[in-house]
């Protein structure tokens, strides 16, 4: 079962940090459904720092709306790294936020291969700086069922907004 308590005080402590520096946040999600938007967006006032997300859980979607090359998906599939930058980058062309946090993985309980098994999940956050974009990536591993899979990775991806903003 999802703790949905420790979700909120994660996203409140990002939306007071992101009020703080004056920053705003984009999502891009596949594997969680839009529950990183759904966090932030739970936290009154996040609208200040928060205008834009996409769930792109189709492949198509993550080349129409996003920008993700067909390439990329056919040689890496939908849980790589290269998807999840093309994914983050996309979300903050569109959204024209400060960062962008992307997701993508195998949330199971099937879906799940030898090379990506149920619980592998990607990140990447996309960071403006001046007139660049920066990506970095992160593949991680968690275990539990479908919710707790996704509520571990909407953590994940929260904390990782709030790590690069503070830097």
């Amino acid at each position: 079962m999802a703790d949905h308590d420790a979700l909120f005080k994660l996203a409140d402590a990002l939306v007071t940090e992101l009020i703080a520096a004056g920053k705003a946040v984009a999502t891009a999600e596949s594997c969680t459904g839009g529950w990183v938007a759904k966090a932030i967006t739970d936290v009154p006032g996040s609208s200040a720092v928060y205008g834009y997300g996409v769930v792109s859980y189709a492949n198509g979607a993550k080349e129409s709306i996003l920008g993700v090359k067909n390439q990329s998906l056919t040689d890496h599939g939908s849980v790589s790294a290269e998807v999840v930058t093309e994914m983050s980058k996309g979300a903050v062309r569109l959204s024209g936020a400060d960062i962008a946090v992307a997701v993508s993985g195998v949330a199971g309980p099937s879906g799940g291969t030898r090379e990506k098994p149920v619980g592998m999940v990607w990140f990447a956050w996309a960071m403006r700086d001046g007139t660049k974009v920066q990506v970095e990536t992160s593949l991680e591993q968690f275990s539990g069922d479908r919710d707790l899979i996704r509520e571990a990775a909407v953590a994940y991806a929260l904390q990782g907004v709030r790590e690069r903003i503070k830097k």
